[in-house]
């Protein structure tokens, strides 16, 4: 997040409110924090596309760990806030960070990777105390240090991971030019004149801060002279009561947050005035049709879709309008060259679903991963995949089925669940579902759901039936679950992906399966 500009142009503006403390951080403020912390960085050694890492709950320290960051020249590694002290190991270890900046409420999961990780040199508390020489805390580290910027600041960017919803999560490293952090990349230049970014806006964001969707909306934000609402956490009405009470024009979401929405009573729906509201953007994970029907319905043409992977693979969008054309699409390319190809490397004919390729727009490779890099390219190098399915339809819009790792091969048929998934989350007894395949000594796999019911809705055989009953008068047979199970809530990430593979491994035991 740069502020240089803003912080002279309007130094007592909010740069971010926390919504549930109220908390508010000016452009002045978040300017010298930010440099304060670049200049603990290079106290510290730390050198141009040099690595550190951030674990933290969405809180008042977050943007200028990364500020300083992007200050400084260096790649900051934003930690899902969820992990376990192994799996954060792992990630700190990999990515080769130097520094861990984390809160008082992650320390504890912090000491236990920190136990496995060596050569990280230091510790930073955001608000807690100094415990030794490497755990210390952010105000007594930075104290002294000026709040003005370094004197070799250079861009630095972020290296985000992926989930790992089918592995262990991967660095995903892009080339950094060397240029100063006052100078946008031109993706950031894109993006904010494709989402009509402007100064002035009102930015809500209701996700973990570490996850790259929210990293990049909320940096164009402050970048163009916005504030920004952040949402510790997200609650339904809590976002519509915020929409109304700080007139938020800009807000960028996940499928689930819409149907949590719609799923509230009418009377709690209508209460809140969303006429602020100018653009509503989402992505991250596959929107049911229906549900982006009625949230459009609810709140107008307002709704903005893009496909693109953290990858930086290829991108994809469209507007409102657009998809009612077409719908379900996520969109047409707006950069990167799109290939859609079978199993041979072939085009496949249109309209058939396939592998999407893109012509990479913007080169990355999995940080000390070559394996993994070459995993997803093609034989010649041209061409990179994240094993999304889909098919581009006669006017040339995108339109995703399913991943192709989660495909179902039952008796010879291909099936990909989303669909299935897609129509169970449309049922009013049902909050969430995940549909794969388990072993079939016949079949090979057959399709089973996993649902989570709404609250007082009571799990049971009946509801089985009833909703097995729901899926035949819309799917083939094929597609239709054989059984369903019931969680009392299924492990979808918070930034709306969902994390299939848990529940898949429970069924499958030491059996294989073409599902990874």
């Amino acid at each position: 997040m740069y502020t240089g500009k803003h912080a002279h142009l309007r130094p007592l503006q909010p740069a971010f409110i926390m919504a549930n403390t109220g908390e508010t951080v000016t452009y002045a403020e978040l300017e010298a924090r930010s440099n304060r912390l670049a200049h603990l960085f290079r106290q510290r050694g730390l050198k141009r596309l040099d690595h550190f890492a951030i674990f933290m709950e969405n809180n008042s320290r977050y943007l200028e760990a990364c500020g300083a960051g992007e200050r400084s020249g260096l790649y900051y590694t934003c930690v899902n806030s969820y992990l376990t002290g192994g799996e954060l190991a792992y990630i700190i270890a990999n990515s080769e960070s130097r520094i861990l900046i984390t809160s008082a409420a992650k320390l504890e999961v912090a000491r236990e990777a920190l136990m496995q990780c060596p050569k990280v040199e230091l510790c930073i508390v955001v608000d807690g105390a100094s415990e030794g020489e490497r755990i210390i805390g952010l105000q007594e580290a930075t104290a002294g240090l000026p709040g003005t910027p370094i004197a070799d600041e250079s861009i630095g960017t972020a290296m985000l991971y992926s989930s790992g919803t089918t592995g262990r999560p991967k660095g995903i490293l892009r080339p950094l030019q060397e240029q100063p952090p006052s100078e946008q990349m031109p993706l950031f230049n894109f993006l904010q004149k494709l989402w009509h970014y402007r100064e002035g806006m009102i930015y809500l964001s209701p996700a973990p801060l570490y996850h790259s969707a929210p990293q990049a909306a909320v940096n164009l934000a402050i970048r163009i002279g916005g504030t920004v609402i952040i949402m510790e956490s997200f609650d339904p009405e809590r976002y519509l009561e915020l929409v109304e009470k700080w007139r938020i024009t800009h807000s960028q979401l996940v499928p689930t947050m819409f149907s949590r929405m719609l799923k509230l009573p009418e009377a709690v729906r209508q209460r809140y005035d969303l006429s602020s509201l100018e653009i509503a953007i989402h992505a991250a994970a596959p929107c049911p049709a229906m549900v982006k029907d009625d949230i459009i319905k609810w709140w107008g043409p307002i709704v903005h879709e893009y496909y693109g992977a953290t990858e930086g693979l290829g991108f994809t969008a469209c507007d409102s309008a657009e998809w009612l054309a077409h719908r379900g699409t996520v969109g047409k390319v707006l950069f990167g060259e799109l290939h859609i190809l079978d199993e041979n490397m072939q085009p496949s004919p249109k309209g058939a679903p396939g592998t999407v390729w893109f012509k990479t727009a913007s080169p990355f490779e999995y940080f000390n991963d070559p394996d993994k890099t070459s995993e997803a390219r093609s034989s010649d190098g041209s061409m990179s995949t994240v094993g999304d399915v889909g098919y581009v339809d006669d006017d040339g819009f995108l339109h995703l089925t399913d991943r192709a790792t989660f495909m179902i091969i039952s008796g010879g048929v291909n099936i990909y669940p989303q669909e299935c998934e897609n129509l169970l989350v449309t049922h009013p007894k049902i909050a969430d579902a995940a549909v794969f395949g388990v072993p079939n000594a016949d079949l090979g796999e057959e399709v089973k759901a996993v649902v989570q019911p709404m609250p007082g809705i009571s799990p049971g055989p009946d509801l089985a039936e009833e909703l097995i009953a729901f899926c035949s008068q819309a799917l083939s047979r094929q597609k239709v679950p054989r059984s369903i199970d019931f969680e009392a809530e299924l492990p979808r990430l918070p930034t709306g992906k969902l994390y299939k593979r848990l529940l898949r491994d429970r069924y499958w035991g030491n059996k294989t399966s073409r599902i990874v």
